[in-house]
Formats: C-alpha cells, sequence, structure tokens
C-alpha cells in the first residue's frame, strides 16, 4: 500500500480542492473565535476597558462563516468522496503537508492564545468574560486539532460516521453563534438606524464645538445655526439630518446657554455598547452625555466663560 501511495501523483484538481478545503478552515475558524470574542465583550463588558465595538467587526465575522463556512462543507464533502472512490490518494504530498501544517497552527493557536489570556488574567481580569474567551479558543482550536488527528488515522476507504457527527456538531455551533450574534446586533435595518444616529451625535458634537469657539472668539452665542459659517475655518456647510436632510435644532436659550435638538430614530444603549455616547469629542471638557430616546431629543448646554473665556475676557486676564 506505501509503494503504490508513494506513486500517486497530485492533481491540479486535489490541490486547489486541499487549498480551498484549508483556507476556508482557517477563515471559519478564525471568524468563530473572533465572533465569541465580540459577542463575549457585549455580553459581559470590562469596565476598565476604554475600547468600543459598534459590530463591524461582528459584522465581518458573520458574513465569513455565513459564506465560507458552507463552502468548507461542500469541499469538504468532495474530497472524502473522492478519497472513498481512491484511498490511494491518502499520501498524497498536499493532503499530508496541509493536515500536519493545520495541526501545527491548531497547537500553536492554543499555545499562544493561552499564554495571552493567563497574562491578562493576571493583569486583573478575572471574569466571567476571561473564562468564556479561554473556552471558545479551546472548543475551537481544539476540536480542528482532535479532527485531524483522527484524520490521519481513519480509513479512508470507509464512510465516517465520526466525521459525520463532527461536521453537525460544528455546524450546529456555528449556526448558534450565528443566531446570537444577529440577536446581539439587530436586523440589517436596524443597525442602518444605529449609524444614522451615531452620525447625527457626531454632528450635533461638531455644531456645539463651533457655537463655543463662536462664543470665544466674539463674546456672545450665535442666534441661529447661519451665523456659524465660516469657510475660512472650514465649517462653510451646516451638517443637516443624515436621514432626512432637515435642519438640526438650534436655540439661544440665554447670554451663555443653547440647546441643541435632533431627531433620532431608536434609543442609545447604555453601558459599553453605547457607541454615541463613547464618540470622541473635540474637548472633553464639553459635556458629553449625549444619551438619547428614540424620537425628539434635545441636549441643554451652559458655557463656563471661567473654562472658555471669550478673547476679551482673555486679553483682560493678561
Amino acid at each position: 500500500m506505501n509503494n503504490i501511495e508513494t506513486r500517486v501523483r497530485t492533481s491540479p484538481k486535489d490541490f486547489f480542492l486541499y487549498l480551498a478545503a484549508m483556507a476556508t478552515l482557517y477563515i471559519s475558524g478564525i471568524s468563530l473565535i473572533n465572533l465569541f470574542f465580540k459577542m463575549t465583550d457585549n455580553l459581559f463588558p470590562d469596565p476598565l476597558s476604554y475600547s468600543f465595538d459598534n459590530f463591524s467587526s461582528m459584522r465581518l465575522s458573520i458574513a465569513s462563516l455565513v459564506i465560507v463556512f458552507p463552502l468548507h462543507l461542500v469541499v469538504s464533502y468532495f474530497l472524502n468522496k473522492d478519497l472513498r472512490e481512491h484511498p490511494e490518494k491518502r499520501g498524497i504530498w498536499i493532503r499530508k503537508w496541509l493536515t500536519f501544517v493545520t495541526l501545527f497552527v491548531a497547537g500553536v493557536t492554543i499555545i499562544t492564545d493561552l499564554v495571552f489570556l493567563i497574562n491578562t488574567f493576571l493583569g486583573g481580569e478575572i471574569t466571567i468574560r476571561f473564562l468564556l474567551k479561554v473556552l471558545s479558543i479551546l472548543v475551537v482550536a481544539g476540536a480542528i486539532f482532535g479532527y485531524y488527528v483522527y484524520e490521519l488515522r481513519r480509513d479512508v476507504a470507509v464512510r465516517s460516521a465520526a466525521g459525520k457527527i463532527f461536521m453537525i456538531i460544528s455546524s450546529v455551533v456555528v449556526l448558534a453563534a450565528l443566531v446570537g450574534g444577529f440577536l446581539l446586533m439587530g436586523s440589517p435595518s436596524t443597525q442602518r438606524k444605529q449609524r444614522f444616529d451615531e452620525r447625527r451625535v457626531s454632528d450635533l458634537q461638531n455644531i456645539q464645538y463651533q457655537v463655543i469657539n463662536f462664543y470665544q472668539r466674539k463674546g456672545s452665542l450665535p442666534n441661529n445655526l447661519d451665523e456659524l459659517k465660516d469657510p475660512l475655518s472650514g465649517f462653510g456647510i451646516i451638517p443637516n439630518d443624515p436621514e432626512t436632510g432637515s435642519s438640526y435644532e438650534y436655540e439661544k436659550t440665554g447670554d451663555l446657554k443653547f440647546r441643541l435638538c435632533a431627531m433620532f430614530s431608536l434609543e442609545s444603549r447604555n453601558g459599553q455598547n453605547d457607541s454615541y455616547a463613547k464618540a470622541p469629542i473635540f474637548d472633553r471638557r464639553i459635556n458629553d452625555d449625549w444619551q438619547h430616546e428614540s424620537g425628539r431629543q434635545c441636549f441643554d448646554r451652559e458655557i463656563d466663560p471661567e473654562l472658555y473665556p471669550a478673547i476679551k475676557d482673555k486679553e483682560r486676564i493678561q
């Protein structure tokens, strides 16, 4: 048998099928681990983390799994069928090399990520999210490692019940992860509404900055948004609502007070999921509380002249 195996040549079809099988396996494994990580971060936020996730990474992982994982199953099916019909192909070099490379990568992944997570653990992250991340790596990388150890030893001429069970279990795990990701993110229409709301908050922050800048330069608040137009400073166009095109509301409510209003599609999230409230602003001294309900929401602001002195006040102080 070994002499027959050594004389079997690798055809272009074999080469590209095995290459496709391993490439789709790596992409699916990485995407699944990343999806588990992002789900964990959203379900169990870390109060010491300053980062936030607007689901862009989760969306990419879900898209990869939806397309690439079924492709991996299809390619694997044809490879196993070909091996049953031509068991002498068990020893072709492309199969052996890619199998051992996969075992090596899976083993290194387990070791490296466990070292990283233990380092995080020693840094004080003694939380459920830590345990879940460790578990997700062990499940994904460990399952891949175990399956390919079995793949090296099995009789390829016989239909493998264990291989079929592994594919079913892995499909159920991926499907469960996809459902969980969709439940966390919401529908595509909800995602679009959230992006519109993020843009609205960003526009209001920009207008707020321009109002404060106007006050510091002229010593008084603008009576309307048109007074903020200044092409020389790069603010020649007042932003409008990105969805409806209507103008944002501005009202001068006192010598040092003003109000900004906008129509929001959704209620802002609380905690670490609130990407709006954690969006960077132009000055950290500005009140950056942008939590909002759905519908029309107004934000009342008051300028502290000691923090934002007008130019004439600065000259008097000097």
